[in-house]
């Protein structure tokens, strides 16, 4: 069984206790296709130098936030179990790039306010691969290439961060509309998308609203991960496309079954 792609818009972490329409697409998501056997996922919240696996059998909750949310939030655990067998054939898969395995890190809330929707239970097992922040957006397209692989074993490869990401933004128009260049760039991703126009995405950076709604290149990369393990005849389907100041919710699946 070939499990799908995701490319998953998670913004805030209160999204993990709240019943919020983000929360409820993923939610539906899950529910479209059958359950896999394990989830790869690439999270904004996880940066390194050099490519790393995480090899944990028992994953941390990491509460990767400060102070000023509730405490409920810091409460959650998201107990789902690792699989260091996966992570070393993901080590294997991403050997080009000189990935390592690596046991210092858990789930984080770009990991875990998604999957606590989408798999309650925490009963999926799940491996985390790290951003490489010394890599170009055109070499995290191939390791996102090469994670696609995975999904022919029933793994769910699952990149969570966000089209639009400024938090600078977000906090200075709360009470005003979003900048026109939040929507456009938007727009621009989704019509790239929908073309199979990969490197209008991977370029992204030459889009001239770039600079205002997407500056953060680590929430920004997910969204070439999930575009790079789409298969060849696998239309995109759009859900969650919330558009507040500062953040798109936008998500896209690849390869539902019909």
């Amino acid at each position: 069984m070939k499990a799908p792609a995701l490319f998953v818009g998670h913004g805030s972490p209160m999204n993990a206790i709240e019943d919020s329409p983000a929360a409820r697409g993923w939610a539906g998501i899950a529910a479209r296709f059958e359950r896999p056997r394990a989830i790869a996922l690439v999270s904004a919240h996880w940066t390194t130098d050099g490519v790393r696996v995480m090899a944990n059998a028992r994953p941390k909750t990491i509460h990767d936030f400060g102070a000023g949310f509730p405490q409920a939030l810091f409460d959650v655990e998201y107990p789902a179990p690792g699989e260091p067998a996966l992570a070393r054939d993901i080590g294997v898969l991403l050997s080009p790039f000189g990935a390592a395995l690596d046991e210092s890190w858990g789930l984080d809330h770009g990991a875990w306010s998604v999957l606590v929707h989408m798999y309650p239970e925490a009963d999926v097992p799940v491996v985390q691969v790290s951003l490489d922040a010394r890599r170009t957006p055109v070499q995290h397209y191939e390791i996102g290439h090469a994670l696609a692989a995975l999904r022919d074993d029933n793994v769910l490869v699952l990149a969570s961060g966000n089209i639009v990401h400024n938090l600078r933004t977000f906090f200075a128009h709360q009470d005003r509309p979003a900048p026109p260049e939040d929507e456009t760039f938007e727009r621009f991703i989704v019509d790239a998308a929908t073309a199979h126009d990969h490197d209008s995405v991977v370029n992204y950076r030459a889009h001239p609203a770039q600079r205002i709604a997407a500056p953060d290149w680590d929430h920004f990369t997910p969204v070439i991960y999930g575009l790079a393990a789409q298969g060849e005849n696998e239309a995109p389907f759009f859900f969650n496309r919330e558009l507040s100041p500062g953040i798109a919710m936008t998500s896209i699946a690849y390869g539902l079954p019909a």
